[in-house]
């Protein structure tokens, strides 16, 4: 029989406030697993390409999530290295070593900048043509999720609940905002999502910040999800996703909080639905797809909230995030497995292992292409259909 590697739960001081790490341990404290089951008439899944990019993740609990800009796809690793890709064949285009202990990224900008953040708190900009290093500088603090970029600025967020803007041309440093953390929290950072010329990222607090962009002044603050409970660990109500938009439509998840819709014109709620998450969720043009605290893949629909469907049969498997193909829905799992669900029904259609190791960065999905980055550092290319 399989050993079976469960979550424990991890205590670590870090920036004034404790923090739950997502390491792996003995201790079964949640639910079990469930075992794969064959697929009827599974469709066909083609590996376009693969690669190794260093060391991955190097078994720190940290998401490094690759990058598509412009037919390329830049990755990182741990051990500091940066890679550029063809995206359709998997050339390798360049690969830069920064020399640093890579936590957050990968981000590119749209003035032609890969973006990386790491644990002493550097951030450092490669040259999206040729690798090299435009500039280096540093913040306050460790560098979890990855940098965003528009209008000549860089947006980096660190753990000790800072957000930073920098000039994308030098690194200077435009503007310094600075939140307050609660007691405890999950161990991530959400990215920030960078549009219309604001900043938007979830808080450890279960609220969403607002702030404009250029200046870094606050707007608004909204509480999406409330904290229950006696004790600290029972009122952790994390956002760890990055939030998605979607037209004038902002979708965000939070850990043992709600599922939200809310109307960027306005700043009003358009709908909250009782769907706890951690990994977080991806939108089209009709639905929400969210990966729940238990590992059901939920449909909820993008305008009402109203659920479409519910898949349970990865219960206990650890999901990455979904990331919506043309035609269907893929998550990873603990055991590096990609799972392909039909959008219409949620069915399972088709699976493949992409790597030995676990996926739990969202897969990068575009058209009927996935990309997914395992935590072993294997990078791979797929396409599904027939």
């Amino acid at each position: 029989m399989i050993r079976l590697v469960l979550p424990l739960l991890i205590l670590i001081l870090s920036a004034g406030c404790s923090t739950i790490g997502g390491w792996f341990g003995d201790s079964d404290n949640s639910i079990p697993p469930a075992e794969l089951q064959p697929i009827a008439q599974p469709i066909n899944i083609q590996q376009l390409w693969t690669t190794q990019v260093g060391s991955g993740a190097d078994e720190q609990f940290i998401r490094l999530t690759p990058a598509l800009a412009d037919g390329r796809l830049y990755a990182a690793s741990h051990d500091g290295k940066v890679v550029a890709l063809d995206a359709l064949s998997g050339q390798r285009l360049w690969e830069t070593a920064t020399d640093l202990p890579i936590s957050g990224g990968v981000g590119v900008s749209d003035d032609g900048l890969v973006l990386v953040g790491a644990k002493e708190g550097e951030v450092v900009a490669l040259r999206q043509d040729n690798g090299q290093e435009a500039w280096r500088v540093r913040v306050s603090s460790e560098v979890l999720a990855p940098p965003r970029a528009a209008s000549g600025i860089v947006v980096v967020r660190t753990i000790d609940g800072k957000f930073t803007g920098l000039d994308t041309r030098t690194g200077e440093q435009r503007w310094v905002f600075t939140h307050a953390l609660p007691a405890l929290s999950l161990r991530g950072n959400a990215p920030p999502l960078v549009t219309r010329e604001l900043v938007i990222a979830g808080l450890d607090n279960g609220k969403l910040l607002v702030l404009a962009l250029a200046k870094g002044l606050p707007l608004t603050e909204k509480t999406i999800a409330v904290p229950h409970g006696r004790t600290e660990i029972e009122r952790l109500i994390d956002i760890d996703s990055e939030p998605k938009a979607f037209g004038d439509t902002l979708y965000l998840a939070a850990y043992r909080g709600n599922v939200a819709a809310i109307d960027m014109r306005s700043g009003n709620l358009v709908w909250n639905r009782e769907v706890s998450s951690y990994a977080g969720l991806d939108v089209d043009a009709r639905q929400v797809y969210v990966s729940d605290d238990t590992d059901a893949v939920l449909a909820l629909d993008r305008v009402t909230g109203g659920t479409f469907w519910k898949q349970a049969e990865l219960a206990g498997r650890r999901l990455s995030a979904p990331g919506a193909t043309s035609g269907y829905v893929v998550v990873g799992d603990f055991e590096g497995y990609l799972h392909w669900l039909r959008k219409e029904d949620g069915r399972i259609v088709g699976r493949i292992r992409a790597t030995n190791k676990s996926i739990i960065t969202p897969p990068v999905a575009v058209g009927d292409m996935v990309f997914v980055q395992g935590q072993g550092g294997t990078l791979s290319a797929f396409r599904a259909g027939g």
